[in-house]
């Protein structure tokens, strides 16, 4: 069956909350999943092309999996950077190439917003490694580590 990737806008809200579900379950994120921060965080993003932007998959009508591009800026970087902030597709779907359409999806997006560099961290064992050296993607000599600026606890806590 055909799919289409196409910008996700507030209606899609709920559809896209309920495949970030899924995605925890598979490959969960190492902060809690609050339910209402992420859906709140989730509708300012679909309101907000400053912050990023998201696209969903669908198989004619079926919504089969997402991506979340979000923006920064680095001096080290060359400018504004892209992070590919989720990637996911449904269990049933993987391995017929939407992962790949998808990172097609986020180069294209990130150099229409005019971002020098595209970024994303995945999880240590998580099968999707293999896909994103193939693509380009290079392991980095360095730590990721985050400090919470909001008193809500500890990153990895």
């Amino acid at each position: 069956m055909p799919i289409s990737i196409n910008q996700a806008t507030l209606t899609d809200l709920e559809i896209l909350f309920a495949m970030m579900r899924h995605m925890q379950l598979d490959d969960p994120w190492e902060e809690p999943f609050d339910e209402a921060t992420v859906r709140a965080n989730l509708a300012e993003l679909l309101q907000n092309p400053l912050y990023g932007v998201t696209y969903i998959v669908r198989e004619v009508t079926t919504p089969i999996g997402y991506l979340v591009i979000c923006f920064d800026y680095s001096l080290e970087y060359r400018g504004k950077g892209a992070w590919i902030d989720e990637l996911f597709v449904e269990a049933g779907h993987r391995g017929k190439g939407i992962g790949t359409q998808l990172l097609d999806q986020a180069e294209r997006a990130s150099r229409e917003h005019l971002a020098k560099v595209l970024h994303l961290e995945v999880n240590h064992g998580n099968p999707a490694i293999d896909l994103y050296r193939r693509r380009g993607f290079s392991d980095h000599h360095r730590y990721l580590m985050s400090k919470p600026l909001d008193g809500k606890g500890s990153v990895n806590s």
